[in-house]
């Protein structure tokens, strides 16, 4: 695999840099984080419209982009970098793959050319909170007429409280599947969850006796459930990236500019020791990340390819796993190199430390990945 961007990525990474250091500086994301709905709805309609973000790795039969995963990667690392407030991640990260992997063509025809325009935005709800395995699904699926009625709750379901579109995972007789709920739908309620993390929002998501038609069945499975979630994954170690360079960037800031014994903190050997274990952590996360964003879109190429797919789960979780020690590792040391302000309200790093931690158990902890890592290559010898 050829890491090095095309001349293509790299402008996108460039203007992603540039656009998100001005709408998404400090203020913004405080701004955003005391918000009803926990995002701009003028910054995301801009997101859509002049940017076209979330149409970036549909196809351009339905309306988008046509690029690819690793264009998407691009751009989480950079949103990550700057904490963006906004549906992104669920909307494309959640709901797009689940449409693009399980959805006829008359429901990609419905769905996706509104995803890639911003009027709709969208999310993936399937587990209750109990783990990131198939007995987290507790929502079940009852056959009548048509269609189905489904029962059961949601947990930790990101910005669950206001997508317009929720693909979900409910038991049926013949195994697990997914289906799509509007929102306003009789049946359906669902409430924002305070987190510890308030540059995100999770939702908790209640169906009681929710009917869905025909149409709003999906053709999926565990299988496919899980190679979402892998994805996901992927997705989100793209974000852990760049927040875990701006965590060093910010450190590397504070350590020039503050003053001790005559001389700035920069200048002891100490803290260079610091500064340096923490980029070494931020070159590896991110190399694993592009090796998974790699390996997630040949995967979507090979459109269902088993020996494309036996790659998947192990890139997945080596970069989950990997991303989200690095950034840990790089938020926590933000902080203590930052001093006694380190945790303030008035600065940054207890922002990034608190999405660090909510995203390292957000779809398995460092050491779930691990033994999932461990599971594969024990699965493999003879």
């Amino acid at each position: 695999m050829d890491f090095a961007f095309t001349d293509e990525q790299e402008m996108i990474r460039t203007s992603a840099e540039g656009f998100l250091a001005d709408v998404s500086n400090c203020t913004a994301v405080r701004a955003a984080m005391a918000s009803e709905t926990g995002y701009d709805p003028d910054l995301w309609q801009r997101l859509c419209s002049e940017m076209y973000w979330p149409a970036i790795h549909i196809p351009e039969a339905y309306g988008g982009l046509g690029l690819g995963f690793v264009e998407l990667t691009i751009l989480l690392e950079q949103m990550g970098r700057r904490l963006l407030c906004s549906p992104f991640y669920a909307t494309a990260c959640l709901a797009t793959p689940a449409l693009l992997l399980a959805a006829t063509e008359a429901q990609k025809q419905c769905w996706l050319p509104a995803i890639a325009d911003g009027s709709v935005r969208g999310t993936l709800a399937w587990g209750n909170g109990g783990g990131w395995s198939a007995d987290g699904i507790s929502v079940t699926a009852t056959a009548e007429g048509e269609g189905y009625v489904l029962d059961g709750e949601y947990a930790q379901v990101i910005d669950g409280h206001s997508a317009e579109l929720l693909v979900v995972a409910a038991r049926t007789a013949q195994g697990i599947n997914l289906f799509l709920v509007e929102a306003g739908q009789a049946g359906l309620e669902r409430q924002w969850q305070p987190t510890m993390d308030q540059t995100r929002r999770l939702g908790r998501i209640r169906l009681q006796r929710l009917y869905v038609g025909p149409d709003a069945v999906l053709d999926a499975s565990w299988p496919l459930l899980q190679n979402l979630l892998r994805l996901a994954c992927v997705a989100l170690a793209a974000e852990q990236v760049g927040g875990a360079q701006q965590a060093l960037d910010l450190s590397v800031a504070y350590l020039q500019e503050r003053q001790q014994f005559g001389r700035s903190l920069a200048s002891f050997q100490a803290l260079k020791h610091r500064a340096a274990d923490m980029m070494l952590q931020v070159e590896c996360a991110r190399s694993a990340s592009y090796y998974a964003a790699c390996v997630a879109q040949e995967f979507l190429d090979a459109a269902g390819d088993q020996q494309v797919a036996a790659e998947l789960p192990l890139a997945a979780s080596l970069a989950k796993s990997q991303c989200s020690q690095a950034y840990f590792h790089c938020a926590a040391e933000a902080i203590q190199l930052h001093g006694g302000v380190g945790f303030t309200w008035e600065y940054d790093p207890h922002l990034y430390f608190k999405r660090a931690r909510a995203s390292e158990s957000y779809l398995g902890a460092p050491a779930w990945h691990l033994q999932q890592i461990a599971n594969q290559v024990i699965g493999e010898q003879p």
